[in-house]
């Protein structure tokens, strides 16, 4: 969505999330859904997709969680990358000049390292040289949603050493020390500064509901005394505040823990409700506390205009939090992957017009 921005038309794309293609629909209208294929990725054949130039994979994190099996890549839903790579593979020589992949950090460190250098040595072996870079949506919008990218091309741009670089910290540099692996690292721009508030900002003012007094105690009591006070302070302030907040079981207990900055946290699929984030404001001797909304979600996913009117409110939550963040992809794909598809990174490369998948 955001990449069309750069220039891009998509032609194809696929997920086995009804709930997205839907939202979709109702955003982009039939026409533009027409090449949304709704559909198990283990079942698509790279025969069946058009030409393309550029191809775009988010695959699952779930896996890759603390609170999950860590299975990494052998993992059922994070274990989708082999098909993706299965898909390039069967597309022969009319496979995309440029890949880009897009999964949380933990990926980095997923079973000490070893299945960050598969996805690298399996892209290697499709002819793609292999960038690995991070990049936090809250450079563009208050919101913490750190993530990583990998970024392979058939034509691998001049390499440029980048050590301790925003986008390519220490922790990411192991890769590129290893004579095993085709990697190269892009001379493109540093991102904007990290954000330090705006969560205020995009807070929906009107049309919400706020707990009851008794929900609301319920919250407070659950509060460590670190916490109480957090909240406290910005209670007795003379202006008003708003945190999100998110339940965490601490020894075996529900709680609430309050964030101290204002920024959002990383949206979650919303499944449980563990995983949905609240919203609290506080000043002027009150606080009050309530659910975060639907058109809080697409504002902190850089998509406030998007249309969610009569789409279920769950539906939303569960879209948006497993989504990518439109102006982080925009940003990558103006300074970074359709330069390089241009040919404009690389010695040489055909100026033509981008498709992507």
């Amino acid at each position: 969505m955001g990449m069309q921005s750069a220039g891009i038309d998509v032609v194809y794309a696929n997920d086995i999330e009804l709930t997205k293609q839907e939202m979709y629909a109702q955003q982009f209208g039939a026409d533009a859904s027409e090449h949304f294929e709704l559909r198990d990725i283990g079942k698509v054949a790279g025969s069946e997709l058009p030409r393309v130039d550029l191809a775009w994979a988010s695959f699952p994190c779930t896996d890759l969680s603390l609170a999950g099996n860590r299975k990494g890549l052998e993992g059922v839903q994070s274990g989708t990358f082999w098909h993706f790579t299965r898909i390039l593979r069967e597309m022969g020589d009319e496979r995309p000049a440029v890949v880009a992949l897009e999964n949380v950090v933990g990926f980095a460190t997923s079973h000490g390292g070893a299945d960050l250098v598969a996805a690298i040595q399996e892209l290697n072996d499709l002819g793609y040289s292999v960038d690995v870079l991070t990049l936090d949506a809250r450079r563009f919008v208050p919101q913490s949603r750190p993530r990583l990218f990998l970024v392979g091309a058939l034509e691998a741009p001049e390499d440029v050493a980048d050590e301790g670089s925003e986008l390519r910290p220490d922790w990411l540099q192991i890769p590129y020390g290893d004579p095993n692996l085709r990697m190269h690292r892009a001379n493109i721009p540093a991102p904007p500064a990290p954000l330090t508030s705006g969560l205020k900002d995009v807070v929906q003012k009107q049309g919400v509901e706020w707990w009851d007094f008794e929900r609301s105690t319920r919250f407070m009591d659950s509060l460590s005394p670190f916490q109480a006070e957090r909240l406290d302070v910005l209670r007795r302030s003379k202006t008003v505040s708003y945190r999100t907040a998110y339940r965490r079981t601490r020894n075996g207990v529900a709680v609430w823990e309050v964030r101290s900055d204002d920024i959002a946290g990383c949206l979650r699929t919303a499944r449980g409700g563990s995983s949905k984030q609240a919203v609290v404001r506080a000043g002027n001797g009150k606080v009050s506390v309530r659910w975060m909304t639907p058109l809080e979600y697409a504002r902190l996913m850089g998509a406030g205009d998007y249309d969610i009117n009569g789409i279920r409110a769950n539906q939303v939550l569960f879209g948006f939090g497993d989504a990518v963040c439109v102006p982080v992809v925009s940003w990558l794909a103006e300074s970074y992957l359709v330069p390089l598809a241009k040919g404009q990174l690389a010695a040489s490369a055909d100026d033509r017009a981008l498709k992507v998948v």
